[in-house]
């Protein structure tokens, strides 16, 4: 066992463990146990929002595969995942004050409680709950497997033991610290990640030579690793603009990201979000994928594409200082775990239980039900990620483009459009999910073009149509 490396990561789980234990005070001190336990009583101030919402989206993806991407198909994949620095602008801007304002007017806590008031439909809320349940479930459990996979290979221990670390560290901060446990972590994570990534890229470059070595020794392999197109020119430009619309704009469609958009303290809060959010998520974006196509020329002959980033870390650093950056990945699977576990669990409780199974639940029943829901899901997930089936961790992308093809437009339509009704919101949440599935299965990419793309073009069209012939919704929207 590598000591050296261990000592770090254990250390990092204490501190949001520590965290842990300071937002469960909030939790007895609050007035309302459901909006402290699911939103952090709506006060969050800018630097926090930033870092969530960055922990959060950032993931395995961005931190293992994105980097192991990169260092088989070139600079191209850079390119690619350079639409992600858009992220945080367009869903803060979008959504931004509008459903802030919104949420606060219906006293919304998750976003189903929002489409629920807006469009005030039961069908449309529990549609909305089961998509969620479905795609972050599977989303979830990919994320664990990532986290086990990672202990496994840096500490050297059995996957089925580095799952039970994984999980139990999550587990037991998400209990007893509910969302303001989940934003402080993530703060703290954020921070872990942005400065691991400077620090591996800076140790990488100097490992190769510089970035003139760097770029011979790529050239003499193969110069398509240095285009735009891949190297063997498979990215067609058609296809990386469609891309950005899965990872980038399409984001705002994400409940897990927009759900931090209801959170935030004040306008002043959110703008601050939105410059910190953008100059974050750029530097970790190019870093990580940086350091995957320049890994390359240090660490040749990696034929795993998840081991690049552990490897290259454990190459060209000292064992204590790879142990502190190798927290980093380790920060991004866990902050995006346990956002997508309290969002679950609010989808079960706040969303089925209190609205259609116990709706005069005492605050002390809503408590422990919670409890026991983040429990139960939290253990489901350990459950299927004991024997993960080969293709899970493309669920991850796969959850993706399903979760946007349903909420994009009941959530963007339902903010600024005042003929948008229940009839279009249900038709086009039916119509994006059932298309998503069908184009997956039967024509993945056609026309050339990211899956994702006619699900969302067809939803919007379908919520369009259906809401200009039926009856206006009877929310307010003012």
């Amino acid at each position: 066992m590598n000591w050296q490396v261990l000592i770090p990561l254990v250390l990092f789980l204490v501190i949001i463990f520590i965290a842990g234990l300071y937002a469960s005070r909030h939790l007895t001190s609050s007035a309302s146990f459901l909006q402290e336990y699911f939103l952090g009583s709506r006060q969050l101030g800018g630097f926090i929002l930033a870092m969530t919402m960055i922990a959060t989206y950032g993931s395995a993806g961005s931190f293992i595969g994105g980097p192991g991407a990169a260092y088989n198909i070139g600079l191209a994949w850079v390119l690619l995942a350079m639409s992600q620095v858009v992220t945080g602008y367009f869903v803060l801007m979008i959504l931004g004050k509008k459903f802030a304002i919104m949420a606060r007017k219906y006293n919304a806590i998750t976003l189903i409680d929002f489409l629920k008031e807006r469009y005030q439909s039961k069908w449309v809320s529990i549609i909305a709950a089961i998509s969620i349940i479905v795609f972050l479930f599977s989303s979830m459990a990919a994320q664990w497997v990532g986290g086990a996979r990672l202990i496994e290979s840096v500490i050297g221990i059995p996957y089925i033991t580095a799952l039970m670390i994984f999980a139990a560290s999550v587990l037991i901060y998400v209990i007893i610290g509910g969302f303001r446990a989940v934003a402080i972590t993530d703060s703290i994570q954020g921070v872990v990640m942005l400065i691991g990534t400077i620090v591996l890229l800076v140790a990488t470059i100097i490992a190769g030579g510089g970035i003139d070595g760097i770029v011979q020794t790529l050239r003499n392999e193969n110069p398509n690793l240095l285009t735009p197109y891949g190297n063997d020119h498979s990215l067609t430009p058609l296809y990386i603009s469609s891309f950005w619309i899965l990872v980038g704009v399409g984001v705002v469609g994400l409940p897990q990201v927009a759900v931090r958009a209801m959170s935030y303290k004040n306008a002043r809060a959110m703008h601050r979000a939105i410059i910190i959010g953008t100059i974050v998520v750029g530097m970790i974006m190019l870093g990580m994928h940086l350091i995957g196509v320049f890994a390359r020329a240090v660490v040749p002959g990696i034929e795993i594409g998840d081991k690049v980033m552990p490897t290259v870390a454990l190459k060209v650093l000292p064992g204590w200082l790879a142990g502190i950056v190798l927290a980093a990945p380790m920060a991004a699977i866990m902050s995006t775990v346990d956002s997508l576990l309290i969002l679950v669990s609010s989808a079960v409780v706040k969303d089925l239980y209190i609205s259609y199974v116990n709706p005069s639940a005492s605050e002390n029943n809503v408590k422990w039900t919670s409890f026991i829901v983040t429990a139960v899901v939290g253990v489901s997930v350990f459950a299927l990620a004991i024997h993960p089936p080969n293709l899970l961790i493309w669920l991850n992308l796969y959850a993706f483009g399903g979760l946007e093809s349903v909420f994009i437009w009941p959530i963007v339509l339902g903010l600024y459009w005042e003929k948008g009704n229940k009839f279009g919101a249900l038709s086009s949440m039916l119509v994006g999910m059932t298309s998503y599935m069908i184009f997956d299965k039967f024509h993945p990419n056609f026309l050339g073009m990211n899956t994702v793309v006619f699900p969302i073009i067809l939803s919007f069209l379908c919520y369009v149509a259906v809401s200009l012939a039926t009856k206006p919704v009877i929310a307010e929207m003012d």
